[in-house]
């Protein structure tokens, strides 16, 4: 290989070192921005009745509640604007597709239903690197849209006040090894013969989710749901070896990398909550979840490293001692309960009653629906070498809802529009550093999150 296969060769080790640069990935997009607009709209406070395929997530029990069999698929876009001492931290934008798809049925008389949903980040199935300790960034929002999320559940119920769910979810891991062999001419690039390897694949974690539903006719639901934790690891290996002839003199090297990180952490959750419906038309839902934040694993890289030159008789060199591989620094996170309040107004509707999704309907429905989440930060003051950046959280979401039941009574189908909007605020965070010649320093921490989304339904 010549020139051309010279450049490959360091596009290659270029690459290499993009993955390592520092950036992190951490949790899962329905965690922070919802999944499914519906939901979303309510701030994520449907515990206790959720039904569509956000259910899978949510809580899997409320998947017995389906009428029919609907498929739906959506787009949500979140623009982050996270910021240092004033200074945007360019995180990226948070946005891909959603989709998902719920059948139910019976086995021996008992309702059960099956369901799937998925988000897709645009940039690809799988796109994690490791952080170096100590540079800031935002943990919990630094990258984490580049991650696929899929999960799949089944529910059934054996009673009518009862209802059980569970399933399992997968996010996206990769493994990676790259390689350099051959001859290179230092005074003569173009000479130099070398080779390169490239070797990635996309590997899947997986952690349960399982929940039930208690049923209290004519007054609402009592939902609880667990979700269980997973680590997503990245690991990258690398190795270059070869001769490098330098005005005719060779001299064999060995260079060895691995680096192994914590790419992705999703803590283990309890989620409560309570849908009181005895107000026609109208949902008022209350949920608290416990976050594991304290189990959290630090995603500082651990690199080891290995040079190894052999000189010609007669020739010395001087070579870097191996770095020693540093202990990363425990980030001491502390257990949260999130509050979350979701209302949905279904309205009286308009036109003509259909009979779709199980019961008679109106033509025309319009629900309206309003939500509020206080996330505390689980993050302690940065007072030593570590600069994990986070803000308390207060989100403000909004939604619309246009429900066609069954418009055309031949085809038995109904069409359901969801849309969503979101508005996060962080108040400003002081950190005050203990040692006054920190390379960081002090520093102030604020920021937003707005977007939304829209999802497309049809019910069968």
């Amino acid at each position: 290989m010549r020139a051309h296969q010279l450049t490959a060769g360091l596009s290659s080790g270029i690459l290499l070192a993009g993955l390592l640069a520092p950036r992190q990935a951490l949790a899962s997009v329905p965690d922070s921005y919802g999944f499914g607009s519906r939901s979303a709209a309510m701030a994520g406070a449907v515990t206790a009745d959720a039904r569509d395929f956000s259910a899978s997530y949510y809580d899997p029990a409320g998947l017995a509640e389906a009428e029919s069999v609907s498929v739906s698929v959506g787009y949500m876009l979140n623009v982050q604007r996270l910021a240092l001492n004033g200074r945007d931290n360019g995180l990226d934008d948070v946005q891909g597709v959603v989709a998902g798809l719920v059948a139910p049925g019976t086995v021996f008389g008992i309702p059960v239903a099956f369901a799937v949903g998925l988000h897709l980040p645009d940039n690809g199935l799988s796109y994690l690197k490791a952080r170096r300790e100590g540079v800031p960034r935002w943990e919990l929002y630094d990258a984490r849209s580049q991650l696929l999320y899929l999960t799949a559940a089944v529910a059934i119920r054996p009673f009518d006040w009862l209802e059980i769910g569970g399933g399992i979810a997968y996010l996206s891991a990769t493994r990676g090894r790259f390689g350099i062999r051959g001859r290179a001419d230092v005074l003569s690039p173009f000479e130099s013969k070398l080779e390169h390897e490239v070797d990635a694949d996309l590997t899947s974690v997986r952690f349960p989710q399982a929940g039930a539903r208690f049923i209290w006719e004519g007054w609402g639901a009592l939902g609880l749901t667990y979700r269980g934790r997973s680590n997503l690891d990245l690991e990258l290996d690398a190795r270059l070896d070869g001769i490098v002839d330098f005005a005719g003199i060779d001299v064999p090297f060995l260079y060895e990398l691995e680096a192994r990180a914590i790419a992705s952490f999703t803590p283990q959750q309890v989620a409560i909550g309570l849908s009181f419906q005895r107000i026609e038309d109208l949902h008022l839902n209350v949920d608290l979840t416990w976050v594991d934040w304290s189990a959290y694993v630090s995603p500082t890289a651990k690199i080891a490293a290995n040079l190894d030159i052999r000189p010609p008789p007669g020739t010395s060199i001087d070579l870097p001692a191996s770095p020693t591989p540093a202990a990363p620094i425990p980030p001491r996170m502390v257990d949260r309960l999130v509050p979350r309040v979701g209302i949905e107004y279904r309205g009286a509707g308009v036109g003509p009653r259909r009979h779709a999704r199980g019961e008679d309907r109106p033509l025309v429905q319009l629900p309206l629906r309003v939500g509020y989440v206080y996330e505390a930060s689980p993050i302690p003051d940065q007072r030593g070498i570590t600069n994990l950046v986070d803000a308390d959280r207060h989100t403000v979401t909004l939604g619309m809802g246009i429900e066609l039941n069954n418009p055309i009574e031949s085809l038995g189908a109904s069409v359901l529009l969801d849309g969503h909007a979101l508005f996060s605020v962080f108040p400003e965070r002081l950190v005050l550093k203990d040692s006054p010649v920190d390379f960081v320093g002090d520093y102030r921490a604020r920021g937003t999150i707005f977007g939304g989304g829209g999802t497309l339904t049809v019910a069968f």
